[in-house]
């Protein structure tokens, strides 16, 4: 991580987002980026994310949330910021 403050967001993106490989797309974008926390499918069709890293990191992050891999088709992306803790090791899907 680097000098820049760390960040947090949690969120939900909604459309053709499950079954369609969206959380390992995610996960893998998440990893590349640098960025740690995790992604879960969620009961009503959502995918649910919780991240964290520097603002630049993140505003790249949520371009890859609100397209998705070539399968999904993504209809709405919804962002709030929190606090940053620092308690994530890692991106991972989360079941």
């Amino acid at each position: 991580m680097s000098n820049e403050e760390l960040r947090r967001i949690h969120g939900f993106v909604s459309g053709r987002v499950q079954g369609v490989g969206f959380r390992y797309f995610i996960q893998q974008t998440a990893n590349e980026i640098g960025i740690t926390g995790w992604v879960k499918n969620t009961y009503d069709g959502k995918v649910e994310f919780m991240a964290e890293g520097t603002e630049g990191q993140l505003k790249l992050f949520q371009r890859y949330l609100s397209r998705g891999p070539a399968s999904a088709d993504v209809r709405d992306l919804t962002v709030d910021e929190r606090t940053a803790t620092g308690e994530f090791q890692s991106f991972h899907v989360r079941f």
